[in-house]
């Protein structure tokens, strides 16, 4: 495993943080730059993507063929990073979860035809997306054999779906879904992915969930069908593929999390090292202070360890691989990393940390739900431990090249 990175991509890094100094970072201290749920509002967010787009730092997941600018996941690895050290930058680059996941898998899985209709729209930033999964009880989160959302095959090859789903990340301003419904009970080619228009009847938006927040563009909604019809030309792999689209689909989005997460939080880092090195009390410069010290070592350790087990997960699968213990791994690893390091900057900063004189507090806010979404904690340490009990030794096994 060598991550040395090529010159071009140096490049790619270092134009992509020159932006979000310049651009991006500034707006964070503008009240008018929000929303009403705390994100960028639309107006600045047209004008930062333009710009953007106009440098050449569009859709860094997507190959060249895509519209993108075909960096790999390794490359989406530094260049994510870099990106999120602002809480906007995601979104300004369309890289933000869910479209980015979304993205991925429809270039993936998607027909030249489905591309054409699902996947161009969304990577021009035309249209926006959700994925449409996790169900409230007793139906499926984490564990999708749970689902009960069921979709109908009829006699004109279409499906009807019938069910509810919550928590869709998106799912308001969401033009293009992908939907995950059961069309069998075999554990296995039970589940089938289907694409669907926001127009098309036969469903709606029961509530936008109130979160702790802050949220992405278009919130946390919960979801009824009733009826949606879909034709079988907007089948994502074909019928009783739909586990397998998922696989597919929140591996690499979950590593995408991490990337931000670890962007985000050093973030925090760099606000609280900026007032550590001003702050005086009792006659000690904050920064001079032992506690505060060990403090900012410890998180600059835990990122680096983030950074590694990130990498090396995006390795795994830009040759191939599923990485799935590696991205359990990083997963881990990156949310509570974020979650420590928001924690103790605010402690640094003190109250000006708890005010909303700095983005601290927006961050706090959001690292909470690291450890929940695409998976809580304890789901991914009990995917690890199948692993250690399947491979044993062979759990930590390096990778074996070929040659002498």
């Amino acid at each position: 495993m060598d991550f040395t990175i090529s010159p071009a991509l140096e490049d790619l890094r270092r134009r992509i943080g020159a932006f979000v100094d310049r651009e991006i970072i500034p707006l964070e201290a503008d009240p008018a730059a929000y929303d009403a749920h705390e994100n960028i509002a639309p107006a600045p967010l047209a004008r930062l993507r333009e710009k953007a787009r106009a440098e050449g730092l569009w859709n860094l997941q997507l190959k060249p063929e895509s519209g993108g600018l075909g960096v790999g996941r390794v490359g989406m690895a530094v260049c994510y990073t870099e990106m999120n050290r602002s809480i906007f930058g995601p979104v300004v680059f369309n890289s933000a979860a869910p479209d980015d996941g979304n993205m991925m898998v429809l270039e993936l899985v998607g027909t030249p035809e489905q591309k054409a209709k699902w996947l161009a729209p969304i990577a021009s930033g035309a249209v926006r997306s959700a994925f449409v999964m996790t169900e409230p009880h007793p139906g499926g989160g984490s564990d999708p054999t749970m689902m009960l959302t069921r979709a109908e095959k009829q006699p004109n090859g279409s499906y009807r779906i019938h069910g509810r789903k919550w928590f869709i990340t998106g799912a308001e301003e969401a033009a293009h879904l992908i939907l995950i419904a059961r069309t069998s009970d075999d554990p296995r080619t039970g589940l089938t992915a289907f694409a669907f228009h926001r127009d098309a009847p036969g469903w709606r938006i029961v509530r936008r969930i109130p979160i702790m927040g802050p949220e992405e563009h278009g919130g946390h909604c919960e979801l009824e069908f009733d009826g949606l019809e879909i034709p079988p030309e907007d089948v994502l792999l074909g019928e009783g593929k739909g586990l397998r689209v998922t696989q597919i689909r929140l591996g690499p989005a979950r590593l995408t999390h991490c990337m931000r997460w670890l962007g985000l939080a050093m973030r925090c880092v760099e606000i609280a090292r900026a007032y550590a090195d001003v702050r005086y009390g009792f006659g000690v410069r904050l920064a001079d202070r032992e506690s505060v010290q060990t403090l900012l070592g410890r998180i600059a350790m835990d990122i680096e360890i983030g950074r590694l087990l990130t990498m090396k997960a995006a390795w795994e699968l830009d040759r191939g691989g599923l990485a799935r213990k590696e991205v359990s791994m990083a997963k881990i690893k990156a949310a509570n990393t974020l979650h420590l390091a928001a924690d103790s900057a605010i402690q640094i900063n003190g109250a000006r940390g708890y005010s909303k004189d700095t983005v601290l507090e927006w961050i706090y806010r959001y690292a909470r739900q690291a450890r929940l979404v695409d998976g809580a904690d304890a789901v991914h340490e009990m995917v690890l431990n199948r692993f250690l009990e399947k491979e044993e030794g062979a759990f930590w096994n390096w990778p074996v090249g070929e040659g002498a």
